[in-house]
């Protein structure tokens, strides 16, 4: 037992140094302003990915509630941190656009209607599943008191549902049977178990497939296009617009109004289209759509016109990256 433990100490400490060293890779070599950032959350997501890969691999049999419970209470502190740098379903889609950039594709924005439409449509979808769980319970009812708190614990039978909250945890590699093998190697895809298990025997198989072709084919032409109605992302935001958190999450941007020159480049630049940066006057930004990605404060080319604050605290700001263009122009006039 101390043996298995000491080793899954160790596997651990090599993803973070592993994560660590492609960290200090990147600040070292990407020396473009407006693409340092980018690069790093790649390393951070590809480390996200292999760590939750690790922690099921120890225990595949963990309560899902407590893993809902932990990460429900990080989200109060560090708000959509998990969606913008760490969600393996959100991986998938970056590394979509990397290969559609690649082949000079150009992204097709969607209407600022739809999409808010669509950033509105969570909330529905996400009451539907809080309350589906109330319509099974009547359906099948748990044989007794014990078999029902078993069942929370696990997030199955009636309340198989709210596991739909902890599906973007799903790394693209899992270590159970997935639903393609290819050799030893396991690959799944966010939501399947779930549709798979919710509907029954060919229909949720089609449905399955549709569901994966259409994301995979979405997120190519569209930007993060599941992140704007993921029912995950919005459980998340509703817990940080509860007026008892007004203080929270101790993660967010921050807007200087006076140093603005409403130029537009954070709407430009947004994966999901969030216009709170640009219209707000100043302050924190408090918008539920907003996935920290910091995007935003990465090719904002004013000098801390955009923070990232953690505790009140700076930890990255907004820089005049068109500096050292400007200059070099100088000098070829001279």
């Amino acid at each position: 037992m101390a043996g298995e433990l000491i080793g899954s100490i160790l596997s651990l400490i090599i993803i973070a140094g592993l994560g660590a060293a492609g960290v200090l890779a990147v600040t070292i070599w990407k020396k473009n302003r407006v693409s340092r950032v980018t690069f790093l959350r790649f390393v951070i997501q590809a480390v996200g990915s292999a760590t939750l890969f690790f922690l099921f691999s120890i225990d595949p049999s963990i309560p899902l509630l407590f893993v809902l419970i932990v990460w429900f209470a990080t989200t109060l502190f560090l708000g959509r941190f998990f969606c913008g740098w760490i969600c393996p379903f959100a991986f998938i889609m970056d590394i979509e656009s990397v290969i559609r950039k690649t082949f000079k594709i150009r992204y097709r924005l969607l209407s600022d209607k739809l999409n808010i439409t669509l950033h509105k449509s969570r909330y529905l979808i996400l009451t539907i599943f809080l309350l589906l769980p109330i319509a099974l319970w009547i359906l099948n009812a748990p044989p007794s008191i014990e078999a029902a708190v078993l069942m929370t614990k696990a997030l199955s039978g009636p309340f198989r549902p709210y596991s739909i909250l902890i599906e973007p945890l799903t790394p693209f590699i899992v270590p159970w049977t997935g639903h393609i093998i290819l050799g030893n190697i396991n690959i799944s895809y966010p939501y399947l178990s779930n549709i798979t298990s919710l509907v029954e025997a060919t229909p949720g198989q089609i449905f399955a497939i549709i569901f994966v072709v259409t994301t995979l084919i979405g997120a190519f032409f569209i930007r993060r296009v599941w992140c704007r109605f993921c029912p995950a992302g919005a459980s998340i935001s509703a817990l940080n617009q509860i007026k008892s958190f007004k203080g929270l999450p101790l993660l967010y941007i921050e807007k200087d109004e006076k140093k603005c020159t409403k130029c537009g480049v954070c709407k430009r630049v947004c994966f999901v289209q969030v216009n709170d940066v640009y219209e707000q006057k100043g302050g924190k930004i408090g918008t539920s759509q907003c996935m920290l990605c910091t995007r935003c404060v990465e090719m904002c080319p004013y000098e801390d016109t955009l923070k990232v604050k953690l505790c009140n605290k700076s930890v990255f700001s907004s820089r005049n990256w068109l500096e050292p263009s400007i200059a070099n122009d100088k000098n070829k006039r001279d």
